[in-house]
């Protein structure tokens, strides 16, 4: 199966356009358009009666100590962990492409609603959803895609996977707020092909440099 996007090149750096965040000299960040990138298919196994996205950054520090601190960095040394950005099933067979901006064409404090989306599809929380839980202004059910929004002070660079699978499945086994791990643990076992795409992104000056 190929995978390929008209929003950006495989190995290269994601757009403003594509982010929940984008970098601003006077206050680090600020938010961006936070589309969903554009995304197209072919060559799909026989048998295949289902689709799913999974779009995860598997560069997120384990710890937040030093996350967005004035005078700290956060050092490319730390062990880091999956946060999961977009988690997308029941992508019906006979798709075979997403537009830029479809499921996804801005910032929505407190989350977008879910989990049914466009074309009977059904969208999982991502991980904005804790990452915003002690924000009174923020706090929410991010379902669907948020674009990227690593650290400001990171000294590394964050890597965004963007995953189709093809599924023997017509409807994944997941229900209400599920999450990407649960639908990784779910399809395991019913997955005929998969192909990714990665785009890098970074909010530190220093690093873009």
């Amino acid at each position: 199966m190929k995978l390929t996007s008209a929003s950006f090149i495989d190995g290269q750096r994601l757009s403003g356009d594509l982010s929940f965040c984008i970098p601003d000299p006077a206050h680090h960040v600020c938010l961006g358009k936070n589309l969903n990138p554009q995304l197209s298919w072919e060559e799909v196994p026989v048998g295949t009666r289902s689709f799913a996205l999974i779009c995860h950054d598997p560069d997120v520090p384990s710890s937040g100590d030093d996350v967005n601190q004035e005078g700290r960095t956060v050092p490319a040394s730390l062990p880091r962990v999956d946060f999961f950005h977009w988690v997308l099933v029941d992508i019906p067979f006979d798709i075979r492409k997403i537009a830029q901006g479809e499921f996804s064409n801005d910032v929505s404090p407190r989350g977008k609603p879910g989990p049914a989306a466009l074309h009977g599809t059904r969208q999982g929380i991502n991980d904005f959803t804790g990452w915003f839980d002690g924000d009174n202004d923020m706090r929410g059910d991010y379902y669907g895609y948020d674009g990227p929004c690593p650290p400001w002070n990171d000294e590394l660079r964050h890597h965004y996977i963007f995953t189709l699978y093809a599924l023997d499945l017509e409807h994944v086994p997941v229900e209400g707020k599920f999450t990407g791990q649960q639908v990784r643990e779910a399809i395991c076992g019913h997955v005929l092909a998969e192909a990714s795409l990665t785009g890098i992104y970074t909010l530190n000056p220093a690093v873009a440099a």
